[in-house]
């Protein structure tokens, strides 16, 4: 009981967090449809051209929006102790790790699922493109949350270049994005093979970020 007590802590901790500071999520939202509208400028009046690249033009800005979030995971609980009183109240690291990562995909990624519409609807995307667009966010957003949380926790272990964590997430995420924006121009027979290996990149991060951002947590501790 004491352990779920902590898990629903965090959860509740992250909900207060996030609409305290509401404007956080507004901006990187706000951020996301002004760089859609500065590729329309930049580009012009084509519809044929935002047809074509599109899905990569908002896969750019859903990686870049991620970026912006890295220090919402780790940083501020790793100064104020927050993630040592977690640990020490008896969830592993590991789990720490897990939950915040549930958490955060669903006060900062979900709300992509109200813009990415409208995105799509200023681009002149299809409706059928849009529920294939839909479907590959709900498999790859958990993979960018996933890198945020990497380079994050990496972060703890390098406090004078935060810009190796956006590295990271960028050199990581090439694979999802190659995928993502294939299943849209996929031939019919190809489109569930491609969703499945979306799918299989997602098993793997789920499985790995945990060991992985929790590791560098520790001995971000130690070296303290």
């Amino acid at each position: 009981m004491r352990t779920v007590n902590s898990i629903l802590a965090i959860f509740y901790r992250e909900y207060i967090i996030t609409f305290r500071i509401f404007y956080d999520v507004l901006a990187i939202l706000i951020f996301f449809l002004l760089g859609i509208f500065i590729f329309i400028f930049s580009v012009g009046a084509n519809n044929e051209i935002f047809i074509q690249i599109g899905v990569g033009i908002i896969w750019t800005l859903l990686l870049l929006s991620t970026n912006l979030s890295i220090k919402r995971f780790y940083q501020d609980d790793y100064n104020d102790g927050n993630i040592f009183l977690l640990h020490m109240s008896g969830l592993s690291f590991e789990l720490i790790v897990l939950i915040k990562l549930i958490a955060l995909w669903f006060f900062l990624q979900l709300p992509f699922i109200i813009v990415i519409p409208i995105a799509c609807l200023i681009l002149g995307i299809g409706t059928e493109d849009i529920y294939l667009i839909l479907i590959t966010f709900f498999l790859g957003s958990p993979v960018l949350t996933s890198l945020a949380s990497i380079s994050g926790s990496m972060n703890l272990l390098n406090n004078k270049n935060f810009a190796i964590g956006s590295v990271v997430i960028m050199v990581l995420s090439i694979p999802l994005i190659i995928f993502s924006t294939g299943v849209i121009n996929a031939p019919p027979e190809l489109i569930k093979p491609q969703l499945s290996i979306l799918g299989g990149i997602l098993l793997f991060f789920l499985a790995l970020t945990p060991w992985v951002s929790a590791g560098c947590i520790k001995i971000a501790f130690k070296n303290n």
